[in-house]
């Protein structure tokens, strides 16, 4: 998990350039680091705006303006990557870690569309679909701004980072299962002809509902159905039991903030703080 504000060890040192890449792109507090939290997370919205659009019918130039936004966009996501890469302590460690992974998939697939026409190579029909599939799984982008709680403009409570949290994965759930239920419907189901088709079955479906109206009529789209079902049974009541443990966590114990630590519950008429044994005053009424 990286760490929303660095160890700044020697503050009157000056840092190299490297150190500077680093500190902006995991700082939430100052002016520079709130804009390129808020540019990456608006770039992140309009790529998923952009997917919903495309399965609608428009016409030919909006369509195009749509593919050039996204390829401007992505090359905003390529330099992220990069900037990211280039400044990490440990490049490997970086390289493997889950939110790389995520930026890499929201990467490849605008990627592969623009360079294998410049090998002769045209991508076929089959390959087109099995891309654009793959880029509903860019919303999994977001979780790098749920990783603690220094979040977006500074620390925020556990109980709202877990609210947060469980929204986010409702959200994707949601979207990507709805993505994917499209891309495998489509084509041969009358009944599934635009992302909020495919939303509104989601929705119908992970609620209980089962109106009945939509089916799956492909193989795909059946297995797609299970594991969105199973999806939803488990990770959502997993993020609601984080919450339920939260609070029955925070019943039991005093909000006061450790001056030593920044440790925010103790025990109550706790003198000394559990993690690091600083002094901390309460106020608590006497026998």
């Amino acid at each position: 998990m990286e760490t929303r504000y660095p160890n700044k060890k020697n503050s009157a040192a000056p840092r190299t350039f490297r150190e500077t890449l680093q500190f902006y792109l995991i700082d939430c507090k100052t002016p520079l680091g709130k804009f390129i939290d808020i540019f990456i997370i608006l770039l992140n919205l309009v790529i998923c705006a952009i997917f919903v659009m495309e399965t609608y019918p428009v016409s030919e130039t909006t369509r195009r303006l749509l593919w050039n936004t996204e390829v401007i966009i992505v090359l905003f996501f390529i330099i992220e990557y990069i900037a990211r890469l280039y400044a990490a302590k440990n490049r490997l460690r970086q390289l493997l870690d889950i939110y790389s992974i995520v930026d890499l998939i929201a990467i490849v697939p605008t990627i592969s569309l623009l360079v294998l026409p410049l090998f002769g190579v045209t991508p076929n029909l089959g390959f087109i679909k099995m891309i654009r599939v793959v880029r509903v799984f860019r919303i999994f982008r977001f979780l790098r701004f749920t990783a603690d709680p220094q979040f977006f403009f500074g620390s925020i409570t556990r109980r709202l980072l877990n609210l947060i949290r469980l929204f986010l994965t409702i959200l994707m759930i949601f979207f990507i299962s709805s993505g994917l239920f499209f891309y495998v419907e489509n084509p041969l189901n009358p009944n599934v002809q635009t992302f909020g088709d495919a939303f509104y079955f989601t929705v119908v479906t992970l609620t209980t509902v089962g109106f009945g109206d939509i089916t799956p009529l492909s193989e795909a789209g059946k297995w797609i159905t299970v594991l969105m079902i199973l999806s939803g049974i488990i990770l959502i009541p997993w993020q609601i039991s984080r919450i339920v443990k939260e609070w029955i966590y925070i019943s039991t114990k005093k909000e006061v903030l450790c001056p030593g630590c920044g440790l925010r519950y103790h025990d109550e008429n706790a003198s000394h703080c559990k993690s690091c044994g600083h002094i901390i005053f309460q106020e608590y009424d006497g026998d």
